[in-house]
């Protein structure tokens, strides 16, 4: 069987190696999350907005930090994730923190046989669309899920930064999608000396992709901002600026490194 015919069973089985090592990484820095740190960004912050009250549905959500994170500022929160161990973990953690938030473990192309609500707000950021091959459906389930006038706010990696070889010495990759990127990798993001390797699919997605696959959807763009740094030190080769802004040390403040979207459902 082809890689990205089998790409859900790969990829679900490389975030479960990872999911033990990000636990104990200082990248995710668990030791203040427990003591109440938040583990949402500016960026996303700032188009979230109040949230008491709203019910939210975190898309591709790991092992909870932000689902929790989200519950802790008074949204009732549902998150959903591929990795059955990273789902266990949050399901002990929010236990552990006291946060009532819901956890479900299903490739979230195929969460409507899962859940059955609509919801105020979907929220799903940082490192997701890569892992899928088809952003239509993607954007179909958002709006399946939102209530009319309901909120999207999406942030991610900008495209550009996934030209770049893992040196960001020369483009590797294609901006576009051109189909499939099947590859391996020693260590992970979190921690590059952790001792695993594992194969993992993924698909580039262009700004033209997303935006056109949320609009086709009955999604309106409200908002669209592009970055020139992450708050995120997971590439390689960087320079922290300011608190919690990382860039490509060579190439300064010269790429997009995240982009942020806001949507309302019509």
């Amino acid at each position: 069987m082809k890689a990205e015919e089998n790409y859900i069973e790969i990829n679900k089985n490389s975030w479960n190696t990872k999911t033990e090592f990000h636990l104990k990484s200082e990248f995710y820095d668990m030791e203040n999350f427990r003591k109440g740190k938040s583990s949402l960004n500016e960026i996303e912050q700032e188009l979230l907005g109040e949230l008491k009250g709203k019910k939210i549905l975190h898309l591709q959500c790991h092992f909870g930090q932000d689902t929790i994170s989200l519950q802790k500022l008074g949204a009732n929160v549902t998150g959903v994730d591929l990795s059955d161990k990273a789902i266990n973990y949050a399901k002990e953690i929010a236990k552990e923190l006291n946060a009532e938030a819901e956890f479900i473990c299903c490739d979230i192309y195929d969460l409507p046989n899962h859940l059955h609500q609509k919801f105020d707000l979907v929220f799903t950021s940082y490192g997701v669309i890569g892992w899928l091959p088809d952003l239509d459906k993607w954007a179909n389930i958002i709006s399946h899920f939102l209530k009319p006038e309901g909120k999207l706010v999406f942030v991610e990696f900008h495209p550009v930064v996934w030209m770049f070889d893992d040196n960001f010495d020369k483009i590797g990759y294609n901006y576009f999608n051109r189909g499939a990127i099947k590859e391996s990798f020693e260590g992970t993001y979190a921690d590059r000396e952790a001792p695993i390797k594992q194969e993992y699919v993924m698909w580039n997605h262009g700004i033209t992709e997303v935006l056109n696959s949320l609009i086709k959807n009955g999604l309106e763009i409200n908002l669209f901002n592009e970055y020139d740094y992450s708050p995120y030190n997971c590439f390689q080769h960087t320079i922290e600026f300011e608190p919690k802004k990382f860039r490509i040390k060579h190439l300064e403040n010269k790429i997009p490194m995240v982009y942020a979207i806001q949507a309302t459902k019509k």
